[in-house]
């Protein structure tokens, strides 16, 4: 039986707390509520209230459970981040957005929701408020379709010749997640003694399924608006491609292009974030050691700097293949 301290582990929770100070009271909005192990510690500290989010509507179970201690400064709300804009926030004095990006320790081990390459059955990894299964990807689209989710979301070299596998062998039998694990090491040129053979196809396909691409853009986007003058939006990526968008992101929107210093200068722009630190916050070594998905943590953090909430950025079309990739889910 696994403890309770395994399952529920905020990751960078110290690092976390320290940026965002909750002690000084004030309203935050959790935007991937999981376990509820960040809320719950913002809540610990007086004059504080959390509105929730969580695409997941197992998450409300504990939820409620919270709501009972918490009634009068506690919200939750099953919904996706991308809807942040739904809220319809009137007055709240929002102190900072935070989102992290990992999944639990119960979401991975759920063998309903079959994100592991450990789980049997039928593939899955919907988290709630989807239109398709993984199972509807491996089944039903092409193989350059295929390709390019396992090419573009999962980064694996393999792409093509798993492609081409998953379509030949589906013609016999219907495959589930033993069938695709079992494929992908049989023709998975390179193995690695460091990661499984399943992970990066596994990733792709937890990606496209959930439309994480998509529904982190918008969340940056929406949680850039909410904010007051002075509010930190917060963001915990545990994989290159999301920490690549959260880093354009923020570089974008705080700082200036560089213009040559041959050129005259000209009057800059108001930017819409100040950046503290540019390099990402990681592990301590006490919590690498306590808590091994912490290994792949990245935090970063941005300061609103003006309440204006109108602001160009061009994170859309920087990553406008990406978008396309997901919209193959239109096909099915």
């Amino acid at each position: 039986m696994v403890s309770d301290a395994v399952k529920h582990y905020p990751v960078l929770l110290k690092e976390l707390i320290s940026i965002i100070s909750p002690q000084h009271g004030g309203t935050f909005i959790d935007c991937t509520f999981g376990q509820g192990g960040y809320t719950q510690k913002i809540l610990s500290y007086k004059n504080t209230n959390v509105i929730a989010l969580d695409r997941d509507i197992e998450s409300k179970i504990i939820a409620d459970k919270i709501l009972d201690n918490f009634k009068d400064r506690f919200i939750f709300k099953n919904k996706r981040f991308s809807q942040l804009s739904d809220l319809k926030l009137k007055n709240e004095n929002i102190k900072a957005v935070v989102f992290d990006l990992g999944y639990s320790f119960t979401q991975i081990k759920d063998p309903k929701k079959g994100l592991s390459f450990y789980s049997s059955g039928k593939l899955n990894m919907k988290m709630g408020l989807n239109r398709f299964s993984a199972e509807d990807v491996i089944n039903k689209l092409d193989i350059k379709d295929l390709e390019k989710i396992f090419k573009f979301f999962g980064e694996e070299k393999d792409a093509k010749i798993i492609a081409s596998k998953i379509v030949k062998e589906r013609k016999v039998e219907k495959i589930d997640t033993k069938t695709l694990v079992k494929l992908i090491e049989k023709y998975k040129r390179k193995k690695s003694y460091k990661i499984h053979s399943a992970t990066k196809v596994f990733q792709a396909l937890r990606i496209f399924v959930n439309n994480e691409i998509s529904e982190l853009i918008y969340g940056l986007i929406s949680a850039s608006k909410i904010l007051k003058k002075d509010g930190i939006l917060a963001v915990i990526t545990f994989h290159s491609l999301e920490d690549k968008i959260v880093k354009y992101f923020f570089k974008s929107l705080s700082e200036n292009k560089s213009v040559s210093r041959y050129l005259p200068k000209i009057d800059e722009k108001e930017t819409l974030f100040k950046m503290k630190q540019k390099k990402p916050i990681t592990a301590s070594p006490k919590e690498l050691a306590e808590n091994l998905p912490s290994r792949s943590a990245k935090l970063r953090y941005v300061i609103k700097k003006k309440n204006f909430y109108n602001f160009d950025s061009d994170i859309l079309k920087k990553f406008k293949n990406l978008i396309e990739i997901e919209n193959l889910g239109k096909k099915l």
